[in-house]
């Protein structure tokens, strides 16, 4: 008998087989490039509301060094916010405990992100709550 395993047709095989190859499908592709989009998509649309909640922070940090009574720092965080372009939030929704420098100056506000408007599914929206806080133990904290 002739031994098959070594005859020159086999060594010449110019077609791998499934395990021989290696790469990604086009399914596998488009699948990977749909979830990577997506998750651009949403940090686009979530950057700008972080963005702002800096903001806040560092304009409630400003105007607690200029002010000594409550009164006066909702109005120098008014004219800050102004002049930064903060419209989420304004001095009368600051919560301000004590006078001078012992001022604890907390907020908090929340952030409805829509996402899409699907007609057969409704509405989808991305809700984000944020909170803040010039206590040195909760700054820098967003739920």
């Amino acid at each position: 008998m002739r031994n098959l395993s070594h005859t020159p047709t086999q060594q010449m095989r110019t077609r791998p087989t499934v395990k021989q190859q290696k790469g990604m499908s086009l399914i596998g592709l488009l699948c990977t490039l749909f979830v990577f989009a997506s998750f651009f998509w949403l940090a686009i649309r979530i950057v700008p509301t972080m963005l702002e909640f800096w903001a806040i922070e560092k304009a409630i940090a400003a105007a607690k060094v200029v002010s000594k009574t409550p009164a006066e720092l909702r109005v120098a965080f008014d004219k800050i916010a102004d002049a930064s372009h903060i419209s989420t939030l304004d001095g009368k929704s600051l919560v301000i405990q004590g006078t001078g420098s012992a001022m604890q100056i907390s907020f908090s506000y929340q952030k409805v992100i829509p996402l899409a408007n699907i007609p057969l599914a409704g509405p989808a929206s991305l809700m984000i709550d944020y909170r803040g806080s010039t206590d040195a133990e909760k700054s820098g904290k967003s739920e």
